[in-house]
């Protein structure tokens, strides 16, 4: 039989009660011709389990093969020394023995790269390929954690004694109007002291940041993650998109031309080796840090970036790259270390090759010096004057004006031991938590639509102006993450973005239709088409922006579709019905309509829409057997938004409880207890949710699994997904995050670096001693398409190094030392060698890869 099961091949067992497949012996003039036909043949015919393959079969539509099969088949023909490399979008593109042996045998100078080499500029080696590092001692190691612990305990004192003094003197004002002046004071002085500390530290600790690199855990790191720490909490992010981020971007260093537009939320953090010319645009889900980490070593390099260039959605920008005026970067792209395009050009891809297709796609408007500079005006009045006060003197006029309040939770009026403090936490508590949450809801689906009034379609309008203002008030509303992660990955996903104002069509009620993280920029110009289903990570992109004006339009997915994870989808994309999108895909803008096909990879290509073994569940998406199955997967998600609702509940429950315990004891231990308050929340925010994760496994480990969506392991496996886990980027680069980590069941190393990363299935990965992560890539052990979902295990080895917004797929071995580059794609399946450099989408063993480094000494 073609595959002996899934389990032989993937050692995921298979739940569908069916592993057989058609058999393909050659006839005559199917048989080998040449050398190199008759030995990947033969390596195919072992990895297929079958005697004999035809050179003329296809992979997918004859042999009934998949992705994760010829990638096992394209490691082991890298194992053949007699065999040129193949890549797996080698076999995409060549789906016959035949064709690929005809196509490595024409192209053999390139064969194995699987892309074209990525132009370089003279003189600018990528600085991955420098010698490698000692790794450091655990010694040095833990002494770190503890500096950045006392850091911190220093950083919370510090912040409770200045709330603690101005709660002091708002609370002796004589009358609300006092109060709130009081408050503006106060609330205007401590944003300002917030804006300008991470200045001040930065310049204090660094000066200027040059081009070098350090090894991670030293005190030159100490200093660094002191800074970045400081630069993404000050709350200067919150003005991504307004003139005054330009501003600080700038008082930090950055050499910033006028009329530049930055969207992107992630913080750049050696802001000194950061250029950006006059008239450049950002899109948001940018990374552009001028720094990265490699082999245990944090490196520094420039982002130089001319006049009137236009940086895409989910792009990387790696260091030492460059972009001449003029220059495009399309959307799901990356520039690795030492590509630079030139003036005018425009570049797509990971790594970024020349396209000819135009993405600024709307014309200029009239958006001067005196607008952006009235915008920000405006912005820091109402800052100053309502959005602060509020914040700060809010609660002090609360309990001004509600006595009854006040005298219920005045310091000593309960003990610490007291019934009364736990029943004002459970009070206090449920009225939180059900307000908001029903408060949420209704404004969710009131006030965006009355602001979306008052914006047009496909009208162009300068920023910085009343109908920008509305567009952002409607972005930042809609997404709010709380319901998608409530009604995600459940029939009830439907009916909140019908109500957020989605068009749905007439939908076919899959009970996955969506995942818990779907954004927009607008949810009124978002359409999905019937018996389409939509993996995690999801951005609909349906605004388009130059540097001086923006336009919103209507974003349309076709029917029947599947998308994978971590997508960006335009407006005007250039997919029909029935496509299959593979995750990280970079959706096409140009050429025709794709329908029927899937698409993969960035620049993409085509492959097949599903093969045999992806549709053996296909009996349980139909019919009476649907409905059946539909009605028991609804039922255990409503347990399940119950269940994860209490979980929420009751942890706000905890910290009020915290909270209230404080202000008992606020009398006699002043700003101390406040800065206790923040160390044991800390502390125990990490402990209730591991313990929260780890309860719904019954402390067991998770096992691999091929089983259909409407299987109830599925709908349990669900569960893991839906525990929160935004805590964790509050312990990047620290060793209190590894520990995390153990916690949750990752076999981990010694010594790891994690700048970033996220694990979707802890329970089902191996990371490596001395391995550096860095921000913003993932390790994902599942994959979900269509109706049928796979989960394996991934294993990366000792050294091993995964480059910003990278992505690991499940399944997949990196040997010792290997590297993988920013923004890549790891297919499932994959098996990296030890010490191979690895990069683009998908992944491919790269030709600048470096030889094998001496072994790693400790330091102690």
């Amino acid at each position: 039989m073609l595959e002996k099961s899934a389990e032989s091949l993937t050692g995921v067992p298979d739940r569908s009660g069916s592993g057989t497949h058609r058999t393909h012996g050659p006839s005559k003039e199917n048989s080998p011709s040449t050398d190199a036909e008759r030995d990947l043949a033969e390596v195919l015919a072992g990895v297929v389990g079958v005697e004999r393959v035809s050179v003329d079969a296809n992979f997918f539509d004859d042999l009934g093969a998949n992705s994760l099969v010829m990638a096992q088949f394209c490691a082991r023909v890298r194992k053949r020394a007699d065999l040129p490399s193949v890549s797996i979008k080698d076999v995409y593109l060549h789906r016959t023995i035949r064709a690929l042996a005809s196509a490595l045998t024409d192209t053999s100078a390139d064969a194995g790269t699987g892309i074209a080499a990525a132009p370089a500029p003279a003189g600018s080696p990528d600085p991955a390929a420098s010698e490698p590092t000692t790794a450091v001692g655990t010694l040095q190691y833990a002494l770190c954690g503890v500096l950045q612990f006392l850091l911190f305990l220093g950083y919370s004192f510090l912040a409770a004694l200045l709330a603690a003094r101005g709660y002091e003197w708002i609370s002796t004002g004589s009358s609300v109007t006092d109060i709130y002046l009081r408050s503006v004071v106060f609330g205007g002085a401590g944003f300002i002291g917030m804006c300008a500390f991470p200045i001040a530290a930065k310049w204090i600790l660094i000066g200027r940041w040059k081009e070098r690199e350090f090894p991670v855990w030293g005190l030159t790191y100490l200093r660094f993650w002191t800074v970045k720490v400081l630069l993404h909490a000050n709350p200067m992010v919150l003005f991504v998109g307004n003139p005054l981020y330009v501003l600080y971007l700038r008082a930090l260093g950055a050499r910033i031309g006028t009329g530049v537009t930055i969207l992107s939320r992630n913080v750049p953090v050696c802001t000194d080796l950061l250029t950006i010319g006059a008239g450049t645009v950002i899109r948001k889900e940018s990374f552009f840090f001028c720094y990265r980490a490699h082999a245990g070593r944090i490196q520094t390099g420039p982002v130089t970036l001319g006049r009137n260039v236009f940086i895409g959605e989910k792009t990387v920008l790696d260091i030492a790259t460059s972009m001449g005026d003029g220059a495009q970067l399309g959307h799901t792209s990356s520039l690795h270390s030492g590509q630079a395009v030139p003036d005018d050009q425009r570049w797509h891809g990971s790594p970024a090759q020349r396209t000819e297709f135009d993405y600024v796609r709307i014309p200029p408007a009239r958006c001067g010096t005196l607008r952006r500079a009235g915008f920000g005006l405006a912005t820091v009045g109402q800052l100053f004057f309502l959005s602060v006060p509020l914040a700060v003197g809010g609660l002090y006029m609360l309990l001004t004006e509600v006595p009854a309040l006040n005298d219920r939770l005045a310091p000593g009026t309960t003990g610490l031991v007291s019934a009364e403090l736990y029943a004002d936490a459970l009070i206090v508590s449920c009225v939180l938590f059900l307000g908001l949450a029903v408060v949420g809801i209704v404004a969710l689906f009131t006030v965006p639509r009355l602001l979306n009034l008052l914006v047009e379609p496909d009208k162009v309008y300068p920023l910085y102006g009343f109908h920008y203002s509305m567009h952002r008030a409607i972005a930042r509303i809609t997404n709010v993450k709380f319901f998608t992660w409530l009604f995600g990955d459940s029939s009830y996903i439907v009916h909140y973005l019908r109500g957020l104002g989605y068009n749905l069509s007439q939908v076919e009620q899959t009970g996955s239709n969506f995942g818990t993280e779907v954004q927009h920029e607008t949810p009124y110009l978002s359409s999905v088409g019937s018996g389409t289903m939509i993996a995690d990570g999801l951005s609909i992109v349906n605004a388009d922006f130059s540097s001086t004006s923006f336009r919103v339009s209507r974003t349309s997915i076709g029917r029947h579709n599947f998308l994978g994870n971590n997508i960006a989808y335009p407006s005007g994309a250039k997919t029909g019905d029935n496509c299959l999108l593979a995750t990280k895909v970079m959706v096409p803008l140009d050429g025709e309509v794709r329908e029927g096909v899937g698409l993969l990879g960035s620049p993409c290509f085509e492959i097949p829409r599903s093969v045999e073994r992806d549709q053996r569940f296909d009996h349980m998406r139909t019919g009476t057997e649907l409905h059946r199955n539909l009605a028991s997967k609804n039922r255990f998600n409503i347990r399940s938004m119950v269940l994860f609702l209490l979980v929420r509940w009751f942890f706000l429950f905890v910290i009020t409880v915290l909270a209230l315990a404080n202000v008992e004891v606020y009398n006699s231990f002043g700003h101390v207890a406040i800065a206790a308050f923040l160390v044991v929340s800390l502390a125990l925010t990490p402990l209730y949710f591991v313990l929260v994760e780890r309860a719904i496994v019954a402390f067991r480990g998770l096992r691999p699994q091929l089983c259909s969506i409407y299987d109830p392991y599925f709908w349990w496996h669900e569960r893991l997904w839906k525990v929160p886990d935004e805590y964790l980027n509050i312990f990047n680069g620290t060793p209190f995050k590894n520990v995390i980590w153990r916690l949750l069941g990752v076999r981990l190393g010694s010594r790891v670096f994690d700048d970033g990363c996220y694990l979707t299935e802890r329970m089902l990965t191996t990371i490596g001693d001395d391995c550096t992560l860095n921000a913003g890539s993932k390790i994902q052990c599942h994959s979900q398409e269509d109706g049928t979902f796979k989960s394996d295990r991934s294993a990366i080895g000792d050294g091993c190094t995964l480059g910003v917004g990278s992505h690991v797929h499940y399944g997949v071995t990196m040997g010792d030392g290997s590297v993988l580059a920013p923004d890549s794609f790891l297919m499932k399946g994959e098996e990296v060698p030890p010490y191979a450099r690895w990069g683009g989408n998908p992944a491919t063993e790269m030709s600048d890869a470096p030889g094998r480094p001496p072994a790693l000494t400790r330091q102690e």
